[in-house]
This record gives C-alpha cells, sequence and structure tokens, in this order.
C-alpha cells in the first residue's frame, strides 16, 4: 500500500479553481432560492382554480360514504 500511496503523492497536482470557492456556495443558494420561488408560486394552485372543478366535485359530492373534508373520514366501525 505504500508504493501506491508514493506513486499517488507524486502525481498530485495542484489545480486552481475558476472561481473563488465562496462563490460556488453563492451559486448553490441561488439556485436554491429560485426554485424556491418556482416552487411557492404553485402554492395553493387548486384553490384559485376551483370553479373548474365545481361540476365534477358536486357529482362526487353525493357519492355513498362521502363527507366534507373538514370531517374527516367516516368510521367504518371497525
Amino acid at each position: 500500500m505504500s508504493h501506491l500511496t508514493t506513486v499517488l503523492a507524486a502525481a498530485e497536482t495542484h489545480v486552481e479553481l475558476p472561481i473563488p470557492a465562496w462563490a460556488f456556495g453563492a451559486i448553490a443558494a441561488a439556485v436554491f432560492l429560485v426554485l424556491l420561488i418556482v416552487g411557492w408560486s404553485y402554492k395553493d394552485v387548486a384553490n384559485r382554480h376551483g370553479h373548474r372543478a365545481a361540476p365534477d366535485a358536486a357529482s362526487h359530492a353525493g357519492a355513498p360514504g362521502a363527507t366534507h373534508h373538514g370531517t374527516g373520514h367516516p368510521t367504518q366501525g371497525h
């Protein structure tokens, strides 16, 4: 193993980074911030377009066992 370590140490070269090290973190933070904004823009999108789903929702409201979303699921006697 010592021969392999010696060869690797001899072959090691110093590579200059194209930008400062802190800039990699800043770029990553900016990318995640953009992704956060894009994801946040879809928040509550289903409720904003409720008028399109209203006819389907009305037909499903009379289904057996259907309850209002705030009341939870009905118990089946388990």
